[in-house]
């Protein structure tokens, strides 16, 4: 079976704990190590390998979630409130 790296990281539990995400929706995976510590206490290096047919898949539920705002930032902290009753009061 053919496995290919989508991910690599400084510490194995890190690899570990993407390797049970993909688990979580069915998609096996699997950690390697990559090397030696560089010194006591260091985390071991690890890749996270999947099968080549749930590469996107895997990346697509690993990527970070993209935020669609409907207007930008900036601009909706130069707009001044109108009113006093416009600002959020607690409970009175």
């Amino acid at each position: 079976m053919t496995w290919i790296t989508i991910r690599t990281t400084d510490t194995r539990w890190e690899a570990e704990w993407l390797q049970q995400m993909l688990a979580a929706h069915d998609i096996p995976a699997r950690v390697v190590s990559r090397g030696i510590a560089a010194h006591f206490g260091c985390g071991i290096p690890a890749a996270l390998q999947v099968r080549p047919q749930d590469r996107w898949t895997s990346l697509l539920l690993l990527s970070p979630i993209e935020e669609n705002l409907e207007e930008p930032l900036e601009e909706s902290l130069e707009e001044p409130l109108d009113k006093p009753s416009d600002y959020r009061r607690g409970p009175e």
